[in-house]
C-alpha cells in the first residue's frame, strides 16, 4: 500500500456535516493499490477507547492517481471520534491523527483518533430548499428585449439584431424582460439571474453610481417591482447581480473622496496610496485594469455595513438571491457579517458567489452557499469542445470537482455553459449543435442548478466579450426547431427526483461517459459519445431523451438519458 497516498482532514471536504447527526467522511488511498476493505471505526468520543462501531467504506471514485472512499454515519450524539481500518493482502492497518500504522492503541486513542467534536447547527451549511429544482436564465438585460418604447431613447446607439461593440446600448429593460415572462416559463425555467440593473453610465451596469435606483435606460424602482410580482406569480426565482467589490468613479461617496482627499470621512473606505486619489495615476485599488471602478476596501467595517444594509434592501425589494460580483476579491469578514444579516432576515436567500478557481474557503457555511460553476464549465468545453477529451478524462474531472467540495455546495453551484464574460459555447463546439446540447445535458445531469445564457434556445454565437452579448433574435429566423425541442427535453431533466439531490455516481462505460443521480429512491442515468465512433448502449427504462440515439446505438455527439426501472 502506498502510505503516501493515504490523506484525510476532519471538518473539511473529507469530513463534514450535513445536518442532525450525519457526517459523510472521505479516505484518500492510492487509486492502484488492491485494497481487500476500507473501515471507519467511530463512536461518540467519550465512549470510543471501550467500543467502535464499524462500517464498511465504499469506493466512492478515482480521480488521477487516488481513489476515494466515502462513508455516511450516524450516531445519536452528535461528538464524534473515528479512526480508519485499512485490509490489504491480509494485512490491517489503521490510520488516525498519528498516521498509518500496523497496531493501535485503543484504550488511549482519545489522543489521536481523528474527531469532529460536535456538530453544531449553526455551522451547517444548508441546502436552499427551492435551489433543488431551479433551471436558471441569465439575461443581460440591454440585448434580451424591449418593453418600453416609449422612454427616452437617444442613449441607444446600436440597432437590435446589428453588430454590437463595448460601447453599444441597444434598448433592452426591465419591461422587455417582463413581456416575456410566460416565454421564459414555458420553457421550464424557474429562476432568473439578471445582470446589474441600477444607475450606471455603461450597457453593463457593474460600475455603480446609486446601489438603489434603477438606470433609466432599464425603466425604474416601479418597474422592477413590477417584474419582480409578476415572476413570482408564475413561479419564477429572481437573483440580481450585486457589485460589492468596486463603485463607479462617479459614485458620491468616491467623489467626496477625489475632492477632499484624506479630510473626507470616507477615505478609509477605499484603498488610496497618497493624499487624494488620482485617476490618471490609478494610485488607488480598483477593479481589473479599469480606474473607473475604485475598489471598495471592505477590510473597514463602516463599508462592511453600508454594503450589508444595500444587500439586505434588495432582497426587502423582493429579490430571492444575490449574485455576488468578484467575489474572491472582497474579504471574508465582509461575506460572514453579510451571510449572518441576509440569513436571519432571508433563510431561503440565495448567496451566489462569482470565483472562478478553487473555492472551498467561502463554502464553509460561513460565506457563499455556492459558486458560478466556472471549474465545471472548463470541463466541458474540454469534453465537448471542438478537440475533446477522453471520456476518462471528463470523468476523472468531474470526480475531482464534486469531491473538493460538500455536497451541499455542489448542490448549489450554478452550472453554465456560457455567460456575459466568456465566448458562446457553439464558438467552442465550431458550431456543432448537438456537441452543445450534449454539455447542456452534462450540466443538468451535474449536481447543481443549470443555467441557460440567453439566446442558448436559437442558439446564439458569438467570441468573447462584447461579442458574447448580441441582441436576442425574436423573430426566431435561424432557430432549427428540432434543437429547440432537444433543449427544451434537457432543461426538463430537472423535474425528475432523481436530480434534486447531490448524488452522482460519474464513470466511463464502453467508452461512454456515464453520469448516474439518484435521489428519493429514484435514479437516472445519461450517456454521452464525444469519442467519434458510435458505441452500442442498452440502457434499461424509460427514455427521457435520444439525442443521436438509435437501436441501441449511440452516435457521435449523442447522449441518451433513462429513468432506470
Amino acid at each position: 500500500m502506498n502510505k503516501y497516498a493515504v490523506f484525510h482532514k476532519p471538518e473539511s471536504n473529507f469530513a463534514y456535516a450535513s445536518g442532525g447527526n450525519k457526517l459523510t467522511v472521505t479516505l484518500r488511498v492510492a487509486a492502484n493499490d488492491k485494497l481487500e476493505k476500507v473501515e471507519i471505526l467511530y463512536n461518540n468520543k467519550y465512549e470510543f477507547t471501550k467500543k467502535q462501531c464499524v462500517a464498511t467504506m465504499q469506493c466512492y471514485a478515482k480521480v488521477g492517481i487516488f481513489g476515494y472512499y466515502r462513508a455516511e454515519i450516524t450516531l445519536s450524539d452528535a461528538r464524534f471520534a473515528y479512526i480508519f481500518r485499512i485490509s490489504e493482502n491480509g494485512k490491517v492497518y489503521y490510520y488516525s491523527e498519528d498516521g498509518l500504522s500496523e497496531e493501535y492503541e485503543f484504550d488511549i486513542a482519545y489522543y489521536t483518533f481523528f474527531q469532529f467534536p460536535f456538530i453544531n447547527d449553526a455551522d451547517v451549511l444548508r441546502v436552499v430548499d427551492w435551489t433543488k429544482t431551479a433551471v436558471f436564465y441569465q439575461i443581460f438585460i440591454d440585448r434580451f428585449s424591449r418593453g418600453d418604447f416609449e422612454k427616452d431613447d437617444k442613449y441607444i446607439n446600436t440597432l437590435w439584431n446589428n453588430n454590437v461593440d463595448r460601447y453599444s446600448f441597444t434598448g433592452g429593460d426591465l419591461d422587455g424582460v417582463t413581456d416575456k415572462l410566460q416565454y421564459l416559463s414555458d420553457m421550464g425555467i424557474t429562476a432568473l439571474y439578471l445582470t446589474p440593473i441600477f444607475l450606471s453610465e455603461t450597457n453593463h451596469k457593474y460600475n455603480v453610481k446609486d446601489y438603489l435606483q434603477v438606470d433609466p435606460h432599464f425603466g425604474n424602482n416601479e418597474k422592477l417591482k413590477k417584474l419582480l410580482t409578476s415572476a413570482h406569480e408564475k413561479g419564477i426565482r429572481v437573483v440580481i447581480d450585486t457589485v460589492f467589490n468596486h463603485c463607479d468613479r462617479n459614485h458620491g461617496i468616491f467623489k467626496d473622496v477625489e475632492k477632499l482627499g484624506r479630510a473626507s470621512k470616507y477615505y478609509g473606505w477605499f484603498i488610496i496610496d497618497g493624499e487624494f486619489p488620482d485617476a490618471n495615476a490609478g494610485n488607488y485599488a480598483h477593479f481589473a485594469d479599469c480606474k473607473y471602478m475604485p475598489k471598495w476596501n471592505t477590510n473597514n467595517p463602516e463599508v462592511r455595513r453600508y454594503l450589508t444594509d444595500i444587500a439586505l434592501e434588495y432582497l426587502r425589494m423582493g429579490f430571492d438571491g444575490l449574485r455576488l460580483d468578484v467575489a474572491d476579491e472582497i474579504s471574508h469578514e465582509m461575506w460572514r457579517q453579510l451571510r449572518r444579516e441576509v440569513k436571519a432576515e432571508f433563510p431561503d436567500a440565495l448567496l451566489l458567489g462569482e470565483i472562478w478557481h478553487e473555492n472551498e474557503q467561502w463554502l464553509k457555511g460561513d460565506q457563499l452557499d455556492g459558486v458560478m460553476n466556472y471549474r465545471l464549465q472548463k470541463i466541458l468545453v474540454d469534453g465537448f469542445g471542438v478537440s475533446p477529451v477522453s471520456a476518462e478524462t471528463v470523468a476523472d474531472r468531474m470526480n475531482g470537482l464534486l469531491i473538493s467540495n460538500t455536497e451541499q455546495a455542489n448542490a448549489m453551484a450554478l452550472n453554465f455553459l456560457d455567460n456575459h464574460d466568456t465566448p458562446r459555447f457553439l464558438r467552442f463546439t465550431g458550431g456543432n449543435r448537438d456537441r452543445l446540447l450534449c454539455a447542456l445535458c452534462a450540466a443538468v445531469m451535474f449536481p447543481g442548478m443549470p443555467c441557460v445564457f440567453y439566446g442558448t434556445e436559437l442558439p446564439l454565437d458569438g467570441a468573447g466579450d462584447p461579442d458574447c452579448r448580441k441582441t436576442f433574435d425574436w423573430t426566431f429566423g435561424n432557430q432549427n426547431k428540432e434543437y429547440k425541442e432537444n433543449l427544451l427535453q434537457i432543461l426538463g431533466l430537472k423535474k425528475n427526483k432523481a436530480l434534486t439531490g447531490a448524488d452522482a455516481e460519474i464513470s466511463v462505460e464502453n467508452g461512454l461517459l456515464k453520469i448516474v443521480r439518484t435521489a428519493d429512491g429514484e435514479s437516472v442515468t445519461a450517456y454521452f459519445n464525444t469519442g467519434g465512433k458510435t458505441k452500442a448502449v442498452n440502457p434499461s427504462g424509460e427514455v427521457l431523451l435520444a439525442l443521436n440515439f438509435k437501436n441501441n446505438r449511440l452516435l457521435s455527439d449523442g447522449a441518451v438519458v433513462v429513468k432506470n426501472n
